[in-house]
């Protein structure tokens, strides 16, 4: 398992998650803050740091976010969970 930023990170680009990551696996992009998913550990410091509520376990992304999923692992070219 890995986490996924979603939508409410675009326009917004806080770097609180980034700060607080114990490996270093989050890297800014164009548009959105992006978690690589073999370098995340699962640790979840992340999440409550985030002040948009954006970033989800890969398997609780709400319904209307889940293209970040694909958009996430695509990011890094890594084929996404089947």
């Amino acid at each position: 398992m890995t986490y996924i930023i979603a939508q409410p990170c675009i326009g917004t680009k806080d770097a609180s998650c980034v700060d607080v990551c114990p490996v270093d696996c989050i890297y800014e992009g164009e548009d959105q803050y992006y978690i690589h998913p073999e370098e995340c550990i699962d640790c979840g410091a992340c999440v409550p740091e985030c002040p948009v509520e954006a970033i989800f376990p890969d398997d609780e992304v709400p319904e209307q976010w889940t293209e970040f999923i694909a958009k996430n692992y695509v990011k890094f070219d890594v084929p996404p969970p089947a």
